[in-house]
């Protein structure tokens, strides 16, 4: 948040080395243009927005990887899926968590995808017209999800 400081510039620079260094993704720069302090602070509280609702998938990847339902659910299990032990509950329960693993994986490669969009924005390229409502969409619904989820607790 350094671009209200004057910082544009190294912050850019910063995300720029970050995209090229680590994403491996080739520099983008057009000749001539330089994002403006508001853009760069634009593009921060955007990045901020959507990293916020990338926290919400790798949660929920976390959790399906760490928590056995074993030791969530102490039982018993009659009445569970894979019951009535606790070893065929468990299984029933990790084969439904795989599929869930795999979409959380590719939502996660969609909203970095998302992000390195945002990002070549910096570099003066003009990006797609539905890049802002996507990310504003996505911190809306990650946002209603998190409420859901806290609520059903």
């Amino acid at each position: 948040m350094t671009a209200p400081l004057g910082g544009a510039g190294a912050a850019v620079a910063r995300w720029r080395s970050l995209r090229t260094g680590l994403l491996g993704m080739p520099p983008t720069a057009v000749a001539g243009r330089r994002p403006g302090t508001v853009a760069v602070f634009g593009h921060a509280l955007l990045s901020l927005l959507a990293g916020a609702v990338a926290l919400l998938p790798l949660g929920v990847q976390l959790l399906l990887v760490l928590v056995l339902y074993g030791v969530v659910d102490p039982g018993p299990y009659d009445d569970s899926w894979g019951g009535p032990t606790r070893a065929g509950a468990w299984l029933a329960h990790f084969l439904v968590g795989l599929p869930l693993a795999a979409a959380v994986l590719a939502a996660l490669i969609g909203m970095a995808a998302v992000h390195q969009r945002l990002t070549r924005h910096l570099d003066g390229e003009r990006g797609p017209l539905w890049l802002l409502p996507t990310v504003l969409l996505m911190a809306v619904a990650g946002a209603a999800l998190f409420v859901a989820w806290t609520h059903q607790i």
